[in-house]
């Protein structure tokens, strides 16, 4: 197995696998390795899913210049890679006067970084737009989007990996070791496997700051902060037609609480906003989601408690600490005093809108170490369709079964996802194999029973179909066993 490459990037979230897939457009050798089992397994899962048009950060920063051009990527990217996109445009709400001179300082702004089409709207023109919306002005950014993070990020991925990239999962660094002269980098993980490069891009989101001190960079720390969510059931899709927001409080380490349709149909409730000490704290609390709850009966009265189907959180890797709050610019930087350590640091939102412009910032950062020379070879088309089976028409479906009657026979009921599509999820090019994997990919228990229906079915196509053994179903983690064994037949039932 390869060892030696011209670049190793650490970190598969969405802006690692947005580094990888850039670099696979030129003739490097590269490598991207992630520590989980899958790519999108960290924050790029965990959020909101929105596309930020780029009003709520402050001129001549990063976050602004980034979010601005990231967004304007976005339709060309999301075409070749078949991810879904919904450009519904964003209100922030001004519910009374005071809130007035928040909406104005972001309108301008949202000029000042560039932004198009904004506007500060009176309530006919917001009810227009979104009926029984309430407050007396808002500003309407039309650019807003929202997007599967999940589904990007595992596009960037594959994208990179059709093309050459090495992308190795289960691959936590543990050391870097830099070599003298400027000669590179030995990367090692807690095996002990190596790779050399001769630069080294750091994307390992809340783990970054580590990365940095193992090649002796001392400069930064992150504080994880995290958001707790409600997912809804598809009973309310539709009733929301735009992102809605609060006018945001500078001090605050977020954006508010609010309501998020999905490209999928559902509806969010979140994020909460917490700091915590562990990079890996991701459960619910009941006070939070109780709170959550409150919230989301205030923005949409029609909420029944049948609706709520799942929680989740996730982590925002920020680098202002609880005491200051706020956010911090991101850190993009080719380090002087480490040759070929290029670093990418406290990247929170809006991380996932600024992917695509992070990634053409690094790689201008590779060609101070490396010479670029296109690669000629390169598809950056994702073969498929961006539609899964059931939102296909009709007559398009009939065809599907007739060439392949795996499509004719549902796994999961709630989400209609075929078993052809369950099978491609597991013949994944990345060979990822955890359940969240098949998840991500085909969206088996996403729906409202949560996995009641098609889990039974998807272990059992699995065990008789692929002869897994009991250990080898893992939700998300080595550690995760989904099953102890089998009560029949002396554990060895199926």
């Amino acid at each position: 197995m390869k060892t030696d490459y011209d670049v190793v990037v650490v970190g598969g979230g969405v802006v690692g696998c947005a580094v990888a897939r850039g670099l696979a457009q030129y003739r490097i050798d590269a490598c991207l390795v992630e520590r989980e089992l899958d790519v999108s397994l960290g924050t790029s899962c965990r959020n909101s899913g929105v596309l930020h048009s780029g009003i709520n950060y402050k001129p001549g920063t990063l976050r602004a210049e980034l979010a601005v051009r990231g967004n304007a990527m976005m339709d060309d990217l999301c075409r070749d890679l078949k991810v879904k996109i919904r450009r519904i445009g964003k209100l922030t709400v001004a519910l009374d006067r005071d809130d007035l001179p928040g909406i104005e300082r972001l309108h301008a702004q949202g000029q000042a970084n560039g932004v198009p089409g904004l506007e500060i709207i009176g309530p006919a023109r917001m009810r227009q737009i979104q009926p029984d919306v309430r407050g007396i002005a808002a500003l309407w950014s039309p650019t807003s989007a929202i997007i599967s993070p999940y589904g990007l990020t595992i596009a960037l991925a594959e994208s990179a990996k059709a093309n050459g990239v090495d992308i190795r999962l289960d691959w936590p660094v543990a050391n870097v070791n830099v070599l003298p002269q400027g000669r590179g980098f030995e990367v090692r993980n807690d095996r002990g496997d190596m790779l050399t490069c001769r630069v080294l891009v750091n994307a390992a989101g809340l783990f970054a700051a580590k990365i940095c001190e193992m090649a002796g960079v001392g400069d930064y720390r992150i504080y994880p902060c995290r958001g707790e969510y409600y997912v809804l059931d598809k009973r309310l899709d539709g009733s929301l037609r735009t992102l809605i927001y609060p006018t945001p409080n500078p001090k605050d380490p977020g954006l508010g609480i609010h309501l998020t349709p999905t490209v999928d149909g559902n509806i969010l409730i979140g994020p909460s906003a917490d700091y915590q000490d562990s990079p890996r704290g991701t459960g619910n609390r009941a006070p939070v989601m109780a709170s959550l709850r409150d919230e989301g009966l205030k923005l949409l009265p029609d909420i029944r408690v049948s609706d709520y189907i799942r929680t989740f959180a996730g982590l925002r890797a920020k680098r202002t600490p609880p005491e200051v709050g706020g956010n911090a610019d991101f850190v993009i930087e080719d380090r002087p005093d480490v040759k070929g350590f290029i670093n990418v640091l406290g990247i929170e939102s809006p991380g996932l809108t600024s992917s695509p412009a992070i990634a053409e910032m690094v790689l201008g950062f590779v060609g101070n170490h490396l010479e670029l020379r296109r690669n000629p070879d390169f598809n950056g088309v994702r073969p498929g369709s961006a539609l899964s089976f059931s939102e296909r028409s009709p007559e398009e479906r009939a065809d599907m079964i007739a060439a392949d009657p795996d499509y004719g026979e549902m796994i999961c009921r709630c989400e209609a996802v075929s078993k052809r599509e369950v099978l491609d999820a597991l013949d994944n090019p990345l060979g990822a194999r955890a359940f969240v994997s098949l998840k991500y990919r085909s969206r088996v228990s996403m729906g409202r029973c949560q996995g009641g229906f098609c889990l039974p079915r998807i272990v059992r196509l699995l065990r008789e179909e692929f002869d897994w053994e009991w250990a080898d179903f893992v939700d998300h983690s080595v550690a995760s066993n989904m099953f102890a064994g089998c009560a029949v037949d002396g554990g060895e039932g199926r």
